[in-house]
């Protein structure tokens, strides 16, 4: 399984994580691949906070970070204060959709958030992402920053160079690979249409090849629908050099998430996950429940743009997430996870989902070897 992305990163197998849980991202490093912390909708202080205990407790392992490298708001772009920007966004917001928003809420017996505590713009651009991205530049161990829309600023992917990083950048067109490559992108990674949160329309066994080929000598890393050994061996079948995983450590043993959460996530199927624009304004594939089904039925709003549409359902992120497992919280929780959740249907340490997909890379590899065995 080791490819030339492992020598690059020192690691013993080019299986790359995405977490928002800073335990899981310890443990795959620690297993020999690639933990990268998910923190696009992290303050500066939060991701502060958890790169402190990461880097006190990965070793001397490599860890990656995900964020959004940042996009430009027409006439807001001068805007650097994120409490003034997040006032001006809100002020365009029509106070139905807030409404409409707390409602739902509200229906589902979801408690009320602090009201000393209003919310803020998240990581979507240049005035929220910038400080996490400097945060990430003075760490030591962290070897890759990957942009999760769009193609990265150049200057940012210069400064990441210089300070001896790699850049990845996530893409679900083969169009995109162009930019990429232009901006001084490292690794393309190739988004199919299964994986969970931001997607494009291409299923990956199409779009894997396609991005391979577009890429030429970059590397690229598949995503989308990947959660055992057999389909890691399909993907790197397809030329890429590695996976990019995301859905298979929600349930983890280490992972955050509430018993509420992950018993959701255990009970879902694969076709219980839709593709929403009700809860960043992107296409994003998520659990199907009563709030993106509230939002697309005839009574719905049809769903602002990004960032607006995330200020408007900020509120609901935290509070769904805080309040897991009260009420019917869960018929209205945000749970970011892509079709794989189907074959996921127990708790495993991060250890175990290793050897677990060591032992069906090796079964799988060893079946087409018996199927080839007569052309090699």
């Amino acid at each position: 399984m080791r490819t030339e992305l492992c020598d690059r990163f020192g690691i013993d197998v080019p299986i790359f994580a995405f977490s928002h849980c800073r335990d899981v991202v310890v443990a795959v490093s620690k297993a020999g691949g690639m933990g990268v912390l998910g923190a696009g909708t992290y303050t500066p202080e939060k991701l502060r906070e958890e790169l402190d205990w990461i880097d006190a407790n990965i070793g001397d392992k490599p860890y990656g970070i995900d964020i959004v490298l940042p996009m430009k708001i027409p006439g807001l772009a001068d805007i650097d204060d994120v409490d003034e920007l997040t006032k001006t966004l809100l002020d365009e917001i029509p106070q139905e959709y807030m409404d409409f928003a707390e409602n739902l809420l509200k229906e589902h017996g979801v408690p009320e958030w602090d009201v000393n505590d209003p919310v803020k713009l998240i990581g979507w651009t240049e005035a929220t992402t910038r400080p996490l991205f400097e945060e990430a530049l003075i760490r030591d161990k962290v070897s890759l920053i990957v942009s999760a829309l769009g193609t990265p600023p150049k200057d940012m992917v210069d400064r990441a160079h210089d300070k001896g990083k790699l850049v990845g950048a996530l893409t679900g067109k083969p169009k995109h690979v162009e930019s990429h490559k232009a901006a001084g992108v490292d690794i393309i990674i190739a988004n199919g249409a299964e994986g969970g949160g931001h997607v494009g329309e291409i299923g990956s066994v199409v779009l894997w090849p396609q991005l391979v080929d577009a890429a030429g000598p970059f590397p690229v890393l598949a995503a989308g629908g990947i959660g055992n050994g057999r389909q890691i061996l399909a993907a790197l079948a397809t030329g890429v050099q590695g996976v990019w995983t995301g859905s298979m450590w929600l349930t983890v043993e280490e992972a955050q998430a509430g018993p509420a959460q992950i018993l959701s996530l255990l009970n879902a199927s694969s076709d219980d996950t839709v593709v929403t624009r009700s809860w960043t304004g992107k296409r994003a594939r998520v659990l199907n429940n009563e709030w993106n089904q509230s939002w697309e039925g005839k009574e719905g709003l049809t769903p602002l743009g990004l960032p607006l549409q995330g200020l408007v359902t900020a509120d609901a992120w935290r509070r769904t997430e805080k309040y897991a497992g009260v009420a019917d919280t869960q018929k209205v929780a945000l749970n970011i996870v892509g079709q794989v959740i189907g074959q996921i249907n127990e708790i495993e340490t991060v250890r175990q989902v290793f050897e677990r997909l060591f032992e069906e890379y090796i079964e799988a590899s060893k079946n087409i070897a018996a199927i080839n065995k007569d052309l090699i």
